[in-house]
């Protein structure tokens, strides 16, 4: 306990003694009445490891290797800076600082200079704070996770509030539970699903993933690779690649090189997708480099590169010199940013001649126009020497760009952000106190702390025009922009808006890009490049998968009969609806022509035909018979029931043309009915001629008592009760189930066929059931009858009419049960026809050879019956 109190005392009791452990070669500072710290990840020098036989900090570091594009992020946060110090709208007679260090994307320098963001003035002590007018309140980074993580784990713990201005995993920082920490890009996850909206836009199925070999490269694919399973998108390969490589390190560096290069190279994939940092450029540039020219490279440029927002189109070190035309057409996420007024004025009046407070900007200068400043260490060495004519906008797009950048906007954005939030603090502690703002002996009581309150929630609108939110969790609210990259044979190049990932817009629509502005590579002569393991399945064919290959490898297979596939790529084929049928190339659907037997069509013609002549005939051997209704050949046989008989005939022949009208509900309900009560009638008539014929010849026998049956009243009887009950038939199958017209749409392939439906199948077979009674109980009593000794006995020419009648009905059963649509309408008014025609020649057209040809033979005596 006493150790622990002397140690306080002598810390308390210092004056800032000299430390150069871990000595930081850039810093730029500028003082103010509060500071804005920054962390920007620019510069890289391999550390050498430590070893505890020589002083640290006499170790020499080798030559660093510069991200000059990178900075522009310093310069921002100095823009920014310089803007608010001019405005007179915001923090008024208060001037803003800042201190501006590098992480070197090294943890122990990461660490280092943020402790010397909060402790070192002009010399640093570890948690003792020299200099009590530099008021830091904010710190600014850093760019990658690595980076942010280390500065977070020190300004959580002192409550300073933390701005990171590139595109994290935020989830791994929530999970910390880092609440100093405020993001000003959007979730890095929300790029997913821009990402499956992109290859579903452009229907790339099969690509190639590059990902970071590190935490947060599996935790992307980890998290990728299920997407874009469920979203039918398949990985040809998946590169993992190193986050720096170093040149001791050569040979197996160049080993790895040559195993991605054959990747890339046969890969039918067109499409790859491109996940990391920065550094992810370098590498696939130096695959390309250290491929063969001839072949490899030239296919490299057939390739389209999709890369996540937090890659930037860099070359650095020995790469200088390259350029980057294999990303010719690259499509790219990037952090949403908008052009501020003052700033490209403010990059070309940068030099480091005229302003050496910036102490990064020599040897950016140095490394980005390939010359020198006069040093005492080198003047024996001959080179370039850096002179004022040499400007910034002279540089290529590899090496710096003029247009602020996405991640140049979110500093931009997040300098204002605490601008806004410190004087929203000022302005609650005058109100409380009423200080005199003019001294700055007033600020000390202020802490950084105290802008967290502000800092949550807080929003406004920047110089560019844009609002710019960060929501209760100190997450922005924005999206992305997807920008089209076109190179320049002068290393230069262009970035093009061509869409933005709108978080904000209905699911499934985020996306929105104009295909027609983006410029391809010219390997593909401004076609859609495809990316596809293999070629399309037409309409007409299915996807068949192939054992052992992914699912997005298949085979193509001609769909089955009667299905089709009308889209590319179809799981299945499917059938059409009822009212189509398929086409030959079973692409498509052919609507089905409805259909019925009519009398227009061949088939129709010839049965109407058919009726109308014998209807005509049965109405000319009607009219002999009336005209010649006394002769002995007429009235031997009852005339009422020639007369009925004839009559039901030409009835018959009417009732068939019902069946070649237009199948409607007054049709359906009337012919089968119609047809199966007048050939009831028919048929009684027969068999009570038959039925008269016999009890004729047996009331000739002395004392018969049939006689009194002679006459019309056993054939009016006949008649009336067998036709009755065919009637009674009819009236119930009417008010039960009627037929009904209906739409056979599977009978015919390519037709659709409108008939009537029987209603019920059961009454339909009763009445012809009981006509068939009918017929076989007049075929039987006139076979019976025929050799009774009548001249003109009509029980042979009925035995012949009824034999063809049931041939005809029943060669009508399994020719109507076989048969469809209209050929089953055509079978049954054949057998209509051909039956009533049987009766009609077989019984009447005898008698009318007699009465027309031979009237002699009328005349014949004697006769069984007179009327």
């Amino acid at each position: 306990m006493y150790f622990l109190i002397f140690l306080v005392y002598k810390v308390a009791t210092l004056k800032c003694p000299a430390s150069n452990a871990f000595l930081v070669p850039h810093e730029w500072y500028q003082p103010g009445d509060f500071i804005i710290g920054g962390i920007a990840s620019h510069i890289l020098y391999h550390f050498f490891e430590m070893k505890f036989n020589e002083h640290p900090a006499r170790r020499p570091n080798d030559v660093p290797i510069i991200i000059t594009k990178f900075h522009q992020h310093v310069l921002a946060l100095a823009f920014a800076v310089k803007e608010i110090n001019e405005d007179s709208q915001i923090l008024l007679n208060i001037t803003l600082g800042f201190h501006i260090y590098d992480s070197y994307l090294n943890p122990k320098m990461t660490y280092r200079t943020t402790l010397d963001l909060l402790f070192k003035s002009q010399e640093f002590v570890l948690n003792y704070k020299c200099d009590s007018q530099k008021k830091l309140m904010a710190i600014i980074g850093g760019l990658d996770f690595d980076t942010s993580s280390y500065i977070a784990e020190i300004m959580g713990f002192f409550k300073f509030s933390q701005l990171t201005y590139g595109s994290l995993a935020q989830d791994v920082f929530q999970t910390s539970k880092f609440s100093s920490l405020y993001f000003m890009v959007p979730k890095e996850d929300h790029q997913y699903i821009g990402i499956i909206q992109l290859l579903h836009h452009f229907g790339w199925t099969w690509i190639g993933i590059f990902a970071f070999d590190n935490n947060n490269g599996e935790n992307f694919l980890h998290k990728m690779q299920p997407l874009l399973s469920e979203n039918g998108i398949c990985s040809s390969f998946i590169v993992r690649l190193a986050q720096l490589v170093h040149l001791e390190d050569f040979p197996e560096v160049y080993h790895t090189v040559s195993i991605i290069s054959n990747n890339l190279m046969n890969s039918k994939a067109s499409a790859f997708l491109v996940y990391g940092e920065s550094w992810a450029i370098t590498w696939l540039r130096t695959v390309t480099f250290l491929a063969d020219p001839e072949t490899k490279e030239m296919a490299l440029f057939r390739k389209v590169w999709i890369m996540t927002a937090q890659i930037d189109f860099i070359l650095s070190g020995f790469q200088i010199t390259w350029d980057l035309q294999m990303f010719h057409g690259a499509i790219s996420f990037t952090v949403h940013s908008r052009a501020v007024v003052g700033f490209k004025e403010f990059l070309q009046n940068v030099n480091p001649l005229s302003d050496n407070r910036d102490g990064f900007l020599q040897e950016v200068w140095e490394q980005s126009f390939d010359c020198s400043f006069p040093k005492t260490e080198l003047q024996e060495i001959r080179n370039r020497k850096c002179t004022g004519e040499m400007k910034l906008e002279d540089l290529p797009g590899p090496l710096f760009e003029m247009e602020m950048i996405g991640q140049s906007y979110s500093i931009y954005n997040a300098v204002y952000a605490v601008a806004h939030a410190l004087q929203g603090l000022l302005v609650l502690e005058f109100n409380r106190k009423k200080p005199k703002m003019d001294k700055k002996t007033d600020f000390q009581y202020l802490q950084a702390w105290q802008l967290h309150s502000f800092l949550q929630g807080i929003s406004f609108n920047n110089s560019a025009g844009e609002r710019v939110f960060l929501n209760e969790k100190g997450k922005a609210t924005g999206g992305f922009d997807i920008t089209n990259l076109i190179t320049f044979p002068n290393r230069s190049f262009q970035r093009v808006r061509v869409g933005k990932l709108d978080l904000q817009a209905p699911t499934g629509k985020e996306l929105l890009i104009d295909e027609d502005v983006i410029v391809w590579n010219p390997a593909f002569n401004q076609v859609l490049p495809l990316s596809r393991c293999n070629d399309p399945c037409f309409p007409g064919s299915w996807k068949k998968g192939i054992e052992g290959e992914q699912f997005c490898c298949y085979a193509c297979v001609p769909c089955p009969e009667g299905k089709i596939s009308n889209q590319n790529d179809m799981d299945d084929c499917f059938e059409c609806s009822e009212d189509q049928y398929p086409n030959k190339e079973k692409n498509g659907c052919i609507l089905k022509a409805m259909v019925f037997l009519t009398f227009e069509e061949t088939l129709g013609i010839g049965l109407a035909s058919a009726a109308l002549c014998f209807f005509f005939l049965t109405t000319w051997i009607l009219g002999i018979f009336i005209k010649h209704r006394d002769t002995p050949i007429v009235k031997a046989n009852n005339r009422f029931l020639t007369y009925t008989l004839l009559v039901s005939l030409l009835l018959c022949f009417l009732s068939s043309l019902f069946f070649l009208s237009h199948p409607g509900k007054v049709t359906c309900l009337l012919r089968q009915s119609m047809f199966g009560i007048t050939f009831s009638v028919a048929i009684s008539s027969v068999l009570a001629k038959t039925i008269t014929v016999v009890v004729a010849f047996m009331a000739t026998k002395p004392g018969s008592q049939i006689r009194k049956w002679v006459g019309k009243r056993l054939a009016f009887c006949t008649v009336l009760s067998c036709s009755l009950f065919q009637v009674l038939i009819c009236i119930i199958w009417l008010s039960t189930s009627p037929p009904f017209p209906e739409l056979d749409m599977y009978s015919e392939l390519q037709e659709i066929i409108l008939q009537c439906n029987e209603g019920s199948a059961f009454f339909f077979y009763c009445v012809l059931c009981y006509m068939g009674i009918l017929a076989i109980a007049s075929f039987f009593v006139a076979f019976l009858a025929r050799k009774l000794p009548d001249s003109f006995n009509e029980a042979k020419f009925i035995t012949f009419s009824m034999l063809a009648f049931c041939s005809v009905w029943i060669s009508f059963f399994p020719a109507y049960l076989s048969t469809k649509g209209k050929a089953m309408v055509a079978v049954e008014v054949f057998s209509i026809l051909s039956s009533s025609a049987a009766l009609l020649g077989c019984i009447f057209l005898p008698k009318c050879y007699i009465i027309v040809f031979r009237p002699d033979l009328s005349h014949r005596e004697p006769l069984t019956k007179r009327n």
